[in-house]
């Protein structure tokens, strides 16, 4: 079947299923890339996410990496742009990954408009680094979709859920950052904005800038997880978005693979397996999906018993019930594998029945976001 389709804002269709890109470059080489976008792209998929930061784990040597391979891939098939829906993100502060703009040390309007055309590669003295940025990685003359991955302030985000007052620090003006993405829209650079790993505050912050001045571009919409494992969104941001038609892309639908069964198995699942493959470098991954946690095996195992019930692969019910958020405008996922692909795409073809939908929010019920 053909991946269903859903207008996300003027002349911008996307596919419901977004393939995401975060693999392209470290657990997928170019050709095994080349044969997932290809497979992607034939069954319907038009929307693709990348982040200036990937491939994860994160590198010195293989950033921008994943970029590179969908430019490459959009090049080489002599894709007509037009057909595609590209979407990237620009990394918030970090001191972990030196090596994209020294840090950065925050994302003021020279980090964006830098991530964004740095066509001929700024060299960072510190690090001595040449950061050749995402429209030049992409070979592009525009990104569909800007997003900026984190928030420059302090939110708990990637497993933590309280917010802490004590550890605010000083921040760019989010009008800052609103006037240098708008700025790029104005140039042509970009076509739409939106934010990701963002809290209800930072939502309704960036929309009352835009409605206060004509010239400052709306975000579109918000890329936060959201899964069987993790339905925060549902708690404050979900009442925002709905009353102010943003959508949502809802990331990490199998939870890094998780709700498909597999690190559960008599097995621990195949050495290849992310969790497995990278263990121990790959912190933010570790920390929200943490194996050892009584409660995440004790939910997933409970969904995947929904799945025999029901007779569906716990795949296809992971993603079903994403799909099926009102809010959700596509669901960003990524595999290592044409099979994974296969697996996914049949869930668009997927239906939960109000029973259904009743079993999950029992289970939610006693194992509320195990995975936050």
């Amino acid at each position: 079947m053909s991946v269903p389709l859903l207008n996300l804002a003027p002349n911008l269709t996307v596919s419901r299923l977004c393939l995401g890109t975060m693999t392209f470059g470290e657990h997928n080489s170019l050709p095994q890339s080349f044969r997932l976008l290809d497979q992607a792209f034939e069954a319907g998929i038009n929307f693709f996410d990348s982040a200036e930061m990937y491939p994860v784990p994160q590198r010195a040597e293989t950033q921008g990496k994943s970029e590179e391979y969908v430019g490459q891939w959009v090049r080489n098939r002599n894709i007509s742009r037009d057909r595609l829906v590209i979407s990237t993100k620009v990394a918030g502060p970090s001191g972990q990954m030196s090596w994209i703009r020294d840090g950065p040390k925050c994302l003021d309007a020279k980090n964006i408009t830098e991530a964004i055309d740095g066509s001929k590669g700024t060299l960072f003295p510190v690090t001595g680094h040449l950061c050749i940025l995402s429209l030049k990685r992409l070979q592009m003359d525009y990104i569909d979709l800007y997003q900026i991955h984190w928030p420059d302030r302090y939110v708990p985000m990637f497993g933590e859920t309280e917010y802490d007052p004590v550890r605010q620090f000083s921040s760019v003006p989010i009008e800052e950052q609103l006037d240098a993405l708008s700025r790029a829209v104005d140039a042509g650079k970009i076509r739409y904005i939106g934010l990701s790993n963002e809290t209800p505050y930072g939502v309704m912050k960036f929309l009352h800038f835009a409605e206060n001045n004509a010239r400052y571009s709306k975000i579109i919409c918000v890329q936060n997880s959201y899964s069987l494992l993790c339905r925060t969104f549902d708690s404050g941001m979900a009442e925002c978005c709905h009353h102010e038609r943003i959508k949502l892309l809802g990331y990490s639908p199998l939870a890094m693979g998780i709700l498909s069964g597999k690190y559960f198995a008599s097995d621990g699942a195949p050495p290849d397996a992310r969790l497995n493959l990278f263990k121990g470098r790959y912190s933010e991954g570790e920390s929200r999906y943490n194996l050892t946690r009584k409660t995440l095996r004790l939910a997933t195992m409970e969904y995947i018993g929904i799945a025999e019930k029901y007779g569906l692969h716990p795949v296809s019910l992971a993603i079903a019930f994403v799909l099926n958020h009102p809010l959700v405008a596509s669901v960003v996922f990524g595999v290592t594998k044409s099979w994974q692909l296969e697996e996914v795409i049949s869930a668009c073809s997927v239906r939960l029945t109000p029973e259904i939908i009743a079993d999950i929010n029992k289970v939610h019920a006693k194992f509320p976001n195990p995975c936050p």
